[in-house]
């Protein structure tokens, strides 16, 4: 019986670590995702979202950013950044994040926009801006796609 819980356990965790293996790498630096971007001459989608408040927001994420299959299409062509706006205490960032994503957001979403979604070129000029569109991952990739296409 040990022997067949040590084998399930083994199991679990090898299954467990490709699944986190697939998840997509956020910055939460502008010059780093642009560093990045000039090194790899991949776009920048940049996000400015209120995580803890602003419902279309929360359900970008969950619908599209948090799914394997958007882990899938980003990973060999987009640099991801996450600039938040959390309004919880209990979510609150540190100051010097605080004033990385609003310098972020004082160069590319001056009107405050939530969710905002921008697309940057490796040089940081602004390829297309969009926010929450239902439909899932797949139908936000291809909309992506077809941002990406028009630049």
């Amino acid at each position: 019986m040990r022997f067949i819980a040590l084998c399930l356990f083994a199991l679990f965790t090898v299954f467990g670590a490709q699944a986190q293996s697939t998840a997509p790498t956020w910055t939460t630096d502008l010059n780093a995702a642009l560093q990045e971007a000039k090194a790899t001459n991949k776009p920048v989608l940049a996000v400015f979202s209120g995580s803890d408040w602003c419902k279309p927001c929360i359900m970008l994420k969950q619908e599209v950013f948090d799914q394997p299959e958007f882990a899938e299409y980003a990973k060999d062509k987009l640099v991801l950044a996450r600039f938040d706006f959390p309004r919880s205490k209990k979510n609150k960032l540190s100051a010097e994040q605080t004033k990385q994503n609003e310098q972020a957001a004082a160069q590319f979403n001056k009107e405050g926009a939530f969710p905002l979604v921008v697309l940057l070129s490796p040089e940081g000029k602004v390829l297309a801006k969009t926010g929450y569109r239902p439909g899932g991952p797949a139908a936000y990739d291809a909309y992506l796609t077809q941002l990406l296409a028009k630049r």
